[in-house]
Order: C-alpha cells, then structure tokens, then sequence
C-alpha cells in the first residue's frame, strides 16, 4: 500500500525569529495559507487514507505539533531519538513501515513546502508510486529550473539512455548548491532540474540500498526492527542514533544508486526555505512589495514587511526582509536571507537562549 512519511524535523532556523523552539517551522504560517505540516498532510488526504500517514521527528516536536494543530492528534508519529539527517530518518520510517506492510510504497515528503497545484501534485505522485511498486527503483521529483538558483541542488538526467515515460528520466548525477556561474550553466544545458527533496520507493528497495551503502546503518536499524514494540524500542534506538553519524539520503545512498529515476514535477513548487522564497511566493503590491500587517512603504520596492503589532514604515529602501515577533525585529537584505541562522548561532553562543 501507498504510505506518505512525512519528515518533520528541525526548527527552521532560516526563519527565525517567527521560527523558534516551541514555535518551529512547520506550525508557522508562513503564507497564509495555514500552518504548512497541516497543508502537507491535507494535499495527500485523497491519495493515502489517514493510518497511512507518518510524521519523523522527535518527541518534543511530536508534542508541540498535537499541541498546537490539534488535527495531529489523529497523526502516527515515528520518533527519532536525535537528529540525525534524512538517511537515518528514511531507515527509522521505512523498519516500520515494513513490519506494518511488507509491500509498503513510501512517499516521502518534506513537511514544510509549498504546493500550487494540487491535482498535478497527486498525480505526479501517483505516478512515481505506480513505476517503483514492481521494481528496485528509486524516483525523485525534480523541479524545471527557473533561475540560476545557488540555494537548490541539483539533478541531472541521463541523455544518453531511453526516457522512460513522458517526464520520466533516468539520472546522470547529482550535484550540490552551486555557485552562480555553474548555476547558469546548469539552467542554459537543459539537463538540470531542482532537487526537490521528495522521494519515491518501496520500503524494502531503500532498505536494500541502505545496507550496501550505508551497512553500519543498517545494521543498527535492523536491531531497531527486532525491538519495535517492545520495551527496549527506545533504549536501542537511542543507542543505535548516537553512535551512528548523520548522513543525508542524497549523499549517503541516492548519489550511489545505479536505478535512479527522476519525475518532472510541474505543480508550482517552492521549498520555502528562506524569507526570500516567502517574498517571492507571496502576493506583491505594484512596486513589488510583499506586505502583512500595519506597514507602510514610499519609494520603495521588492521588500517582505511582516508587521506585528507595530506600524512599520519603509523609506527609500529595496529588497530588504523586515519581520517582527513579539520580542525581535529581524532586518536583513534578502538576498542575504540564507545567513538568518547564522543570528540563531551567535545567540547561541551568547547564551541568549530567550530568543531561541
């Protein structure tokens, strides 16, 4: 059967300081569209019925999401005992999966994106479900590039093999953020498509790419398969996590893979994942400004303003984020919005930890 994980941790630490510890950012509401775990979840209702849809993240987490979206309280959460990126989380999803399902499909979804099209999005999904049920594949869903964007990575598909469906490529590679020249080559070659971060395989397949490339892992995760349910589940877990690295699924397993397929998804797609995506998915004035709140702005243009509970007026500036909270104004040039949690590290460091 189709199952939908959905993986929910971290803070969001690029979208301080709305984003914070007991407020992350998957219950914000970034868009105004409505806490974005609430609209993952809600996208994937008519594709994978509610028993069907898991949620990683850790157990704090877990209890701030039932607490402040009380619709989780429905939710079947699968628990990491610390963070320790995807590849883990994916291994943690897909040990349980397949003690419920051993022919379990998994989608895997980042809980914090946004979606334009929903209709194209199931079935983009759909898709990719249908070619991976029969075989050892592995799908990703890959973005057309608009831009010579640096924040993304990237994935290049395979010219020199078949397509294998219409959208449907094979993979060449798989490249990091690059710099801006290599971005515009990328975007000018036409091989090169967004790394979305959404994922597409049987349980068992990834599994099986999980011990011939990342075998500690599996080896840990399979002590963790023998406890599930039990009253030792969260003492191995635990044990098997801090003594393990993190690793992404992108390095650890996906860049190795020999079967990896990529589905072109055209659903007006957005990670955002900086205040720079927000200004630019949100609704603009005629000079380009994205406003909420009491704001105000002349002779200025291309800013994000998200007042609070102050007027916040703007004079003679251009493309600057302005974001209030009840205790913090955060002012930074938007094109510097990936460096917003480099603030986060120095209150850190400074022990402001109020703040965080």
């Amino acid at each position: 059967m189709l199952h939908a994980v959905i993986m929910a941790g971290g803070i969001g630490a690029r979208f301080w300081p709305k984003s914070r510890r007991n407020n992350p950012k998957q219950v914000i509401d970034l868009l105004g569209e409505g806490p974005m775990i609430q609209q993952t979840l809600r996208r994937i209702s008519d594709i994978v019925p509610l028993e069907n849809r898991w949620i990683v993240t850790n157990q704090e987490q877990a209890d701030l999401f039932v607490k402040l979206i009380p619709e989780l309280a429905d939710a079947r959460f699968i628990i990491e005992p610390m963070g320790r990126n995807t590849a883990p989380a994916i291994g943690l999803a897909a040990v349980r999966l397949l003690k419920e399902d051993p022919d379990a499909v998994m989608l895997v979804l980042p809980a914090d994106h946004r979606i334009g099209d929903h209709y194209a999005f199931r079935s983009c999904l759909l898709t990719a479900a249908e070619i991976v049920k029969d075989s050892e594949a592995l799908a990703t869903i890959g973005i057309e590039p608009t831009r010579p964007e640096t924040g993304y990575g990237y994935i290049q598909i395979d010219r020199s093999q078949p397509q294998i469906r219409e959208n449907v490529f094979p993979v060449k590679t798989f490249a990091e953020k690059p710099n801006p020249q290599t971005a515009k080559l990328f975007l000018e070659s036409g091989e090169f498509f967004w790394n979305s971060g959404m994922f597409i395989w049987r349980a068992d397949s990834i599994m099986r790419h999980i011990h011939d490339n990342l075998p500690d892992w599996y080896s840990g995760l399979q002590n963790i398969r023998v406890a599930l349910d039990t009253d030792k589940e969260k003492e191995v877990a635990q044990r098997v996590f801090h003594s393990n690295k993190g690793i992404s699924i992108d390095y650890g397993v996906m860049e190795n893979a020999q079967d990896v397929i990529i589905i072109k998804g055209n659903f007006g797609w957005s990670d955002v994942g900086s205040w720079d995506e927000v200004w630019r998915v949100r609704d603009h004035d005629a000079q380009g400004n994205a406003l909420e709140g009491e704001a105000i702005t002349v002779d200025a243009s291309d800013n994000l303003i998200l007042a609070k509970d102050k007027m916040i007026a703007v004079l003679g500036l251009s493309k600057l984020a302005v974001v209030e909270t009840d205790d913090v104004i955060l002012i930074c040039p938007l094109a510097e919005a990936q460096r917003v949690r480099d603030i986060v590290v120095a209150l850190e460091k400074k022990n402001q930890l109020k703040y965080l």
